[in-house]
């Protein structure tokens, strides 16, 4: 999902994306070509968990990580070259307890799990919301609670309306628990009743779907409610959110399904992040405090 843009003023045009002019821009380089992050150590002291770390990511040193580096605050581009975000401090905290760094590379979100599952990249971290079908592929992990919203342009000038959607233009991210869950329950209703379906705009970025709203070319987008209220907050009153936020949801770290182990040792992480204030005080800096959970879990 899982899986949320906004008007950049030092950019000078609408590309709604923290990942640096011209980089994550609607013509952008594909995720693929894009440049990573330097593997950074992050998280204070505590238990070292290194004996628990698969023998791949322990000979290497390093956990290699697939994001989608389109979704601000949660994961994009800074300056077009560093990989950074809420869900990137969490997770260098993480890795530093197994005394390890972390190695993220960017990727688009739809092919991060078949990444995972064929070796690629040891675990996915790209505010993936957990489900029954992603728990069939992978171990998943919760670190974090997230819902939809929608997204219009100021003053919702076309009248949009989340719960009668139909025959309106909705831009949705490729991959993303909006465009396979909630997108086809609003589309029955439509069809049920009578009415035209939603015209979907569907894009390979999160910050493309945010443009075609701020622009005019869609009447409306869906997304994480973290990723939708930060694009209103960057977007220059260009973005307003729409309606309430619903259907919340962990998001969870994509893992091997033959590694429970290693799952199981992200938990005791994840929780030494959190008795040592790591955790929160990275979610504090993205403005995502109240996304915050105690519980963490393989497959919740």
């Amino acid at each position: 999902m899982s899986v949320l843009r906004k008007t950049l003023a030092m950019c000078g045009v609408v590309v709604l994306s923290v990942a640096g002019c011209g980089s994550n821009s609607l013509s952008g380089s594909t995720p693929s070509s894009a440049p990573t992050s330097a593997p950074t150590s992050a998280g204070s002291a505590g238990p070292n968990l290194s004996g628990d770390l698969p023998p791949k990511i322990k000979t290497a040193g390093k956990i290699v990580v697939g994001v989608d580096t389109t979704y601000p605050p949660n994961e994009f581009l800074e300056g077009g070259k560093t990989v950074a975000g809420m869900d990137v401090d969490v997770f260098n905290a993480v890795a530093a307890k197994f005394g390890v760094t972390v190695d993220w590379q960017p990727a688009g979100f739809d092919t991060i799990i078949t990444g995972v599952q064929g070796g690629k990249y040891d675990v996915g971290v790209s505010s993936f919301t957990i489900n029954a079908q992603r728990k069939q592929q992978v171990n998943m992990v919760s670190y974090f609670n997230a819902g939809t919203e929608w997204a219009v342009a100021k003053g919702n000038p076309k009248g949009v309306d989340p719960n009668n959607a139909c025959g309106k233009t909705v831009a949705v991210q490729k991959g993303t628990t909006q465009l396979e869950d909630d997108i086809p329950v609003r589309q029955k209703k439509c069809t049920e009743a009578g009415k035209p379906k939603i015209n979907l705009i569907v894009r390979e970025k999160q910050d493309q779907a945010t443009a075609d709203v701020a622009t005019g070319k869609a009447d409306a987008m869906l997304a994480d409610s973290p990723v939708v209220q930060y694009a209103v907050k960057q977007s220059q009153g260009q973005v307003d959110a729409l309606g309430n936020i619903y259907d919340a949801a962990p998001y969870g770290y994509v893992v091997p399904k033959a590694q429970t182990a290693f799952a199981a040792a992200i938990v005791k992480a994840l929780q030494a992040i959190n008795a040592d204030g790591t955790y929160k005080s990275a979610l504090a800096k993205w403005g995502n405090e109240s996304g915050a959970i105690t519980s963490f879990a393989v497959n919740p």
